[in-house]
């Protein structure tokens, strides 16, 4: 008979890795094999990630920040092989998140491409049923795969914002990190009508070092680096759901999950070990027709047929010119009459 592991001890392995703790330390202090703890995190990263799919749809919000967090499995991209698993090298985690309620939304693992960023926008679609305030970095292939998950421009008020890091050259050691200033932020709008003033990534940015603290693959400059994707992936996932329900966010006292109405009360990592375990698989959610949000008037946006978005006033146009009205006087001679076909030859 195959051996089991008791929930205690489930319970105990997890929460060494949600708390940044890499498999072997959590081996160490559990006294359970690495066998067993990389088994667990695949069957819990299996879980959570349907968990999500289940509990994270239909929300409510205005702004969305967009933004991509490096790793790599196995080796830098540099470093793979031609004859290499297309598994190795680098392993982005595109993350979405809900501003004011600091909710992760969706979140995708793979390669930092067109075919990725158009899967992780439409997912992130899918789970909205407001239109969003969408920013971005730079990244180019955002436009398309905006364009092309919320279809029209009526759907989506998106800006990107870019961040100027290239340097001229340091002075020293301590203006390595200093970014330059001329200018330093770029904010284009791209659909709709974003708030430019309001336009940033910054919380996002923000949880990409939760994410580095908490998920040990991700620590820079050390030897907890992923070996296989699989386990990356399940890592992303188990993190993404410690982070929705379990962990209260400092400026809510709440959790991501509570602030944003999608459960009642701080999940225990029993509780998640528990509901992971048991979440049998589910389908994707749908996308839904976006509504204006709350506090938009209605009377500069008409709804579209079958749900397509609306058609909205994005600004006016200034009134055209008016031609100064000419002095009384004789007409002059060479005024062509109403009757009279011009010639073009004529001069």
């Amino acid at each position: 008979m195959a051996h089991v592991l008791p929930m205690a001890k489930r319970v105990e392995v997890v929460s060494h890795l949600v708390e940044g703790a890499g498999i072997r330390p959590t081996t160490r202090l559990t006294e359970v094999s690495k066998p067993a703890i990389l088994s667990l995190l695949l069957r819990m990263g299996e879980g959570c990630e349907r968990l999500h799919n289940r509990l994270v749809r239909d929300v409510d919000c205005r702004t969305v920040q967009v933004d991509e967090i490096w790793s790599y499995v196995q080796k830098k991209q540099a470093r793979v092989l031609p004859g290499d698993s297309p598994e190795f090298g680098e392993a982005y985690t595109f993350v979405g998140m809900a501003s004011a309620s600091k909710l992760v939304i969706a979140y995708r693992v793979g390669k930092r491409d067109e075919a990725n960023t158009a899967a992780f926008i439409a997912d992130l679609r899918a789970r909205l049923v407001t239109i969003p305030q969408l920013y971005s970095d730079g990244w180019a292939p955002y436009v398309a795969a905006v364009g092309g998950a919320f279809t029209l421009a009526g759907s989506v008020d998106y800006a990107q914002v870019v961040k100027n890091y290239r340097r001229k050259g340091r002075k020293d050691d301590d203006h390595r990190y200093e970014p330059p200033r001329e200018p330093f932020i770029t904010k284009t709008p791209v659909f709709g009508v974003p708030d430019m003033k309001a336009a940033s990534t910054s919380h996002v940015e923000r949880q990409n070092l939760t994410i580095r603290m908490h998920i040990r693959r991700f620590t820079r400059l050390c030897n907890g680096f992923s070996r296989r994707l699989p386990h990356h992936k399940a890592a992303v996932a188990l993190h993404m759901m410690f982070y929705n329900f379990c962990r209260p966010h400092e400026a809510h006292r709440v959790t991501p999950a509570m602030e944003a109405g999608l459960t009642d009360h701080v999940w225990s990592i029993e509780e998640l070990v528990g509901l992971a375990l048991a979440e049998a698989p589910g389908e994707p959610p749908k996308p839904k027709a976006l509504k204006l949000p709350a506090g938009t008037p209605t009377t500069p946006a008409k709804a579209l047929p079958n749900g397509r978005g609306f058609l909205r006033l994005v600004g006016s146009a200034p009134a055209a010119p008016v031609a100064p009205t000419p002095p009384p006087g004789p007409e002059p001679s060479h005024a062509p009459k109403p009757w009279e076909q011009l010639s073009l030859f004529d001069r």
